[in-house]
């Protein structure tokens, strides 16, 4: 909810840190009023007057302002229908040309999607500082445009297309598989990247990779009720009860890819939204196409240079021609990828598939010192103790 109030503030007062201040200053009111008062029957609508009046009383109060006034004069917060969703326009806003892309993105998953300073920092790999540090400094760039909250003309589109795809592909990766915290998804995160990919979806249907990320999202969120345990555990995709998979959506985002290939040239969304279609269209797991998968990850590896896509390719790699040809390609990532937990749980995994648990102890327990993630933390330990001492995973 707080998202669409932003973008209603954002587009009434036309600068970003204002409208972030206003509404902090609204959900703090909310929390001293809504448990005496009790929750109005639209939260949302109360959330935005209240906003407002905030954003009156700083322009009335501060002579800087005065540049504002004829906006101040025109606010009305019982005249406009509160219930337009302008988070659409608020993405679009943050990926303002004016800005880098990484500034773009960071912002945008600051605004838009509500992560904190320090979420955005770990999906960047930058000190916590810095990236509070890049926030500021791009909101100091907008505050300096004339009109950047304006939704872009079909001819801005593609300038801006590209950061907020990545935007929305980073808030629902983070909503899906949460990379900090006891939990393992963030229902309310994935929930609030599929609406607003929908949305985009909605003003630009004929776009393949729009089609492609809106396909990815909903193959990849059908599996999400199979994702955890009785216990709130983690469950791997091997591992999972495909019965408690959404085949509608499933069967939507099958309609969309299929859409999206048939139109020519193929981006990195539509590739991906290929490979998950493959997993969830797979009856088990040992009936997975890996020979198709494999094909699609070196597909993707080219258009990319990700080495965390060639991490992928090394499973399906694995999976067609044995472990040890996974393994020399992984040795391929012990540069780019140092350090990274991902890395060490890959070569754990096809260790193990190559007879070797006692290394792969070791690599998965190096896997669980470095995620953030408590829930992975908690799978990878299970791990390492089933392969040292035969517990049961």
């Amino acid at each position: 909810m707080a998202p669409q109030v932003l973008g209603v503030l954002v587009r009434r007062s036309g600068d970003l840190a204002d409208a972030e201040d206003a509404l902090q200053e609204a959900l703090l009111a909310a929390t001293t009023q809504w448990p005496v008062g009790g929750v109005p029957a639209n939260p949302h609508a109360w959330l935005v007057v209240v906003g407002d009046h905030k954003l009156v009383d700083r322009y009335r109060s501060e002579d800087a302002r005065r540049r504002r006034e004829e906006l101040v004069a025109t606010m009305d917060a019982g005249a406009e229908a509160v219930q337009s969703d302008d988070s659409l326009l608020l993405l679009f806003g943050c990926c303002h040309p004016a800005l880098s892309p990484t500034s773009a993105v960071a912002l945008t998953l600051r605004s838009v999607g509500g992560l904190t300073t320090a979420e955005i920092a770990r999906a960047f790999v930058v000190p916590e500082a810095t990236m509070a540090q890049r926030l500021s400094r791009a909101r100091r760039t907008l505050r300096e445009l004339d009109g950047p909250f304006r939704m872009p003309s079909a001819a801005d589109y593609p300038g801006r297309l590209r950061a907020v795809l990545r935007v929305l592909y980073l808030m629902f990766n983070e909503g899906y598989a949460s990379t900090t915290g006891a939990a393992v998804a963030r229902a309310d995160l994935a929930g609030e990247a599929l609406r607003l990919t929908r949305a985009l979806h909605a003003s630009l249907p004929d776009d393949p990779e729009v089609t492609g990320l809106l396909a990815l999202v909903l193959l990849t969120d059908a599996r999400r009720p199979a994702r955890t345990g009785p216990h709130g555990e983690l469950v791997p995709l091997a591992d999972q009860d495909r019965g408690l998979w959404d085949r509608a959506m499933i069967a939507e985002g099958v309609a969309l890819v299929e859409d999206a290939l048939g139109r020519g040239a193929v981006g990195e969304y539509q590739l991906q939204a290929a490979i998950a279609a493959v997993h969830d269209e797979a009856p088990t797991a040992d009936e997975t196409d890996w020979p198709q998968l494999l094909a699609l990850y070196g597909l993707l590896e080219r258009a990319t240079g990700n080495p965390m896509v060639t991490l992928n390719r090394a499973v399906a790699l694995a999976m067609v021609h044995g472990p040890e040809a996974g393994l020399a390609l992984l040795s391929t990532l012990d540069e780019p990828l140092a350090g990274h937990h991902r890395l060490a749980a890959v070569r754990g995994h096809l260790l193990e598939r190559a007879g070797r648990p006692a290394e792969a102890a070791d690599q998965l327990l190096r896997a669980s010192r470095g995620t953030t993630s408590l829930a992975e933390r908690e799978y990878l330990q299970v791990q390492v103790a089933r392969l040292r001492h035969g517990s049961a995973p």
